[in-house]
């Protein structure tokens, strides 16, 4: 699913009315019917009191259709018309008639004096401004929304919540509950910085020209399941260990050895045929006995890592997890990389040793994977000043260095040297120790059952973010942790090869 900019999205609705020969209106219609019918299963009693927000915009015009549609319902509604300006859109007057001419009363806001009590309602609806907001929300507009943003009420914007800027940070907007957006996804809405404003995300179709869709041009997605399921290879009927791949977990230190445990147990369940371990010697034991299904190898080392030397082949390495700062840790890191050149991901302690040693980024294979979180993507490539810095930072990197960046988040972005990948799997429940590391056990797991690196990194994000989602009904968010993850791969798996 592509991720456009306002102009792009401008294009595609002028394209579809032109298109199917259909008046700007009908799309209008169109928007606010497929918003009414998200808000009405949601909220099945028709006695929820609703206040409707509407700008003079055509995001207003969509209110106000939302309106109207709620009215014939037999929702008790109020509507409000924020006067920021007194140049309405053409498509916006004429909803204001049709209120009008249906007898639906609305007020106007032209002073804070005029915006109402929200306390009776129980539902707030934002229609205030749309994507093509391109200054500070100032006056009586930004009364209503500081007042909206007060009122302690469910609040569900259209489209975007009013004041979110598209393209660049917001610093004051509507904080919704919940945004429908009209079927095409907005950056904005998926960034950590704007997590206050947007709410739960719903992406709500319209009916847009899918020929215009697929002919607008970017370098940005929102992955689907559906992408995810397309990808996977058949598991073949005569598949057998030596078959399937074998994937070596690098790490760990005195007292982090579980980090490789964790690492190695995922690779195995995400559907490698061998998974090898390489540890300190005070890992060795405890792997073996924790997880016997893993062979393990020790380094010279008693507590840390101090040389990565070993005699097999494997077809993937994922490094890093608990492996600590050690001075001989980074040498054996240093020289492991020298000879390193089959598929492999970076994390942890490994990132953070080649943010101290940068010119050894370029020791790195062409397609490598790293998986920093944001205080270890910081270290790589310096500070930011906003998601949008961030995002374009990370992107020069990725370029640079031919890698690919897994940036960890609620929404995890994968980055290479062309495109970037927005996804929508997960909940706050994988926000616990040892996440991380399973997330680069599935990855290697995955590298090394043949899969490319960008693919990899794709279907190893989709899949840690899925054993969350399914598990929302048996285990708490709060009470979830990395091993529920692992032991619900197989059960991603089967969701995500079941077709709706």
């Amino acid at each position: 699913m592509k991720i456009l900019t306002s102009a792009q999205i401008r294009k595609i609705d002028a394209e579809t009315i032109s298109r199917e020969g259909i008046p700007s209106l009908e799309l209008m219609k169109r928007a606010a019917t497929a918003f009414f019918h998200f808000f009405a299963e949601k909220y099945t009693d028709r006695d929820s009191s609703v206040i409707i927000f509407a700008g003079v915009g055509n995001n207003g015009g969509d209110a106000l259709v939302v309106a109207r549609l709620l009215h014939k319902a037999g929702y008790p509604v109020k509507a409000y018309m924020v006067e920021f300006s007194n140049r309405y859109t053409e498509d916006c007057a004429h909803n204001v008639r049709r209120m009008k001419a249906e007898n639906i009363s609305y007020k106007k806001i032209v002073e804070k004096g005029d915006i109402p009590d929200l306390s009776p309602f129980d539902v707030v609806i934002d229609g205030i401004f749309g994507t093509g907001l391109s200054r500070e929300v100032d006056g009586v507009a930004a009364e209503v929304i500081a007042r909206i943003n007060g009122s302690g009420k469910k609040v569900i914007s259209i489209d975007v919540p009013s004041g979110l800027f598209a393209d660049r940070k917001t610093e004051f907007a509507v904080k919704a509950t919940e945004t429908a957006t009209f079927q095409i996804p907005k950056l904005a809405l998926y960034l950590p910085e704007n997590a206050a404003f947007t709410g739960n995300v719903q992406i709500v179709p319209i009916g847009l020209s899918e020929e215009a869709v697929a002919e607008a041009e970017t370098d940005t997605y929102l992955t689907e399941k559906k992408d995810i399921r397309g990808m996977l290879k058949p598991l073949p009927k005569f598949a057998h260990k030596g078959t399937q791949g074998h994937a070596l977990v690098i790490g760990g230190s005195l007292g982090k050895c579980g980090s490789v445990s964790l690492a190695a147990k995922a690779a195995l369940k995400t559907g490698c045929g061998l998974v090898t371990a390489y540890l300190p010697k005070c890992g060795v034991i405890p792997i073996q006995s924790n997880f016997p299904e893993a062979m393990a190898l020790e380094d010279k080392g008693m507590e840390h890592i101090t040389s990565i030397d070993y005699d097999l082949k494997p077809d993937a390495v994922g490094i890093g997890m608990g492996m600590g700062l050690h001075e001989e840790t980074e040498q054996a890191l240093y020289s492991f990389l020298l000879k390193s050149r089959g598929p492999l991901v970076v994390d942890a302690d490994a990132l953070n040793i080649l943010s101290r040693y940068p010119d050894w980024l370029t020791l790195l294979p062409k397609g490598t994977i790293l998986t920093p979180h944001p205080k270890e993507l910081q270290r790589l490539i310096g500070g930011w000043c906003d998601d949008y810095d961030k995002i374009g930072k990370t992107r020069l990197f990725a370029r640079k260095y031919n890698v690919v960046v897994i940036v960890k988040g609620a929404y995890s972005l994968v980055i290479d040297q062309k495109e970037m990948y927005l996804n929508n799997s997960g909940t706050p429940a994988l926000a616990t120790a040892g996440s991380g590391d399973v997330l680069t056990g599935m990855v290697t797991s995955l590298l090394a059952q043949g899969y490319q690196p960008f693919v990899a990194a794709r279907i190893g994000v989709f899949l840690h973010g899925m054993t969350a989602d399914i598990t929302g009904d048996t285990i708490h968010p709060r009470s979830f942790v990395a091993s529920d993850i692992i032991e619900n791969i197989g059960n991603a798996y089967r969701s995500l090869e079941k077709k709706q």
